[in-house]
């Protein structure tokens, strides 16, 4: 789907995704020092706006117009002072490019592209994050297909842990050497979902969470 098609999907319904950050966001997140953030993929803002609300300063990119301005209007509704600290930058991520080592969190969730343009994102969001920060990417695992229920049906722009890991720290051949990221969790997570019938089921994501080491 291209920016126009996620512009008409966000217009049809208020929030697609809710007002509550994402879970593994949430959990993976909370116990940390507030600071820069950069969230790439941002959507409508739940995360952003979440993060705002507890002291980050945040920079929140998607190429859908519309979701941002949703977004804009989710953070108006919060504590006074979280919009403030929240700035919506409309762009394409194959083509953005984050400023280096600026942010001491950087997150990229249900980030969903081809394989390529995939690396191409994660190896910059790698570079984007501060000595002592933490990087998050969360998406739609790869066996959610067979194990688990909803997302994208085409296996082009799933991932597993494996291939974030690939994508983020150059592991690959021909990628060089990583950006001197540590891996503090790559894992495959599971989450309550509504089956297509409408009963309990659930999605399998691919959680990944790395660390550049803090300078001494």
């Amino acid at each position: 789907m291209d920016s126009r098609a996620w512009d008409e999907r966000y217009a049809a319904t208020e929030l697609v995704w809710g007002e509550e950050p994402n879970r593994w966001v949430a959990r993976e997140t909370g116990g940390l020092v507030p600071g820069r953030a950069l969230d790439l993929a941002a959507g409508e803002g739940r995360n952003a706006v979440w993060l705002a609300a507890r002291g980050w300063r945040v920079t929140a990119v998607d190429f859908s117009a519309v979701a941002l301005e949703r977004g804009r209007r989710l953070a108006a509704r919060q504590p006074a002072g979280a919009a403030d600290r929240v700035t919506w930058v409309v762009a394409d991520l194959t083509g953005y490019r984050p400023e280096p080592g600026g942010y001491d969190l950087v997150l990229v969730v249900y980030l969903h592209l081809p394989a390529g343009r995939r690396r191409t994102v994660l190896r910059r969001a790698a570079r984007a994050v501060a000595a002592g920060g933490t990087l998050l990417v969360v998406g739609h695992d790869s066996v959610n297909l067979t194990e688990g229920v909803g997302g994208p049906q085409d296996p082009e722009v799933l991932f597993t842990p494996e291939d974030v890991l690939a994508d983020a720290l150059g592991a690959t051949a021909g990628q060089g050497p990583g950006p001197g990221l540590e891996t503090v969790r790559a894992e495959r997570v599971r989450r309550p979902a509504t089956g297509p019938d409408g009963e309990p089921a659930e999605a399998v994501d691919a959680l990944v969470r790395l660390r550049r080491p803090a300078v001494r």
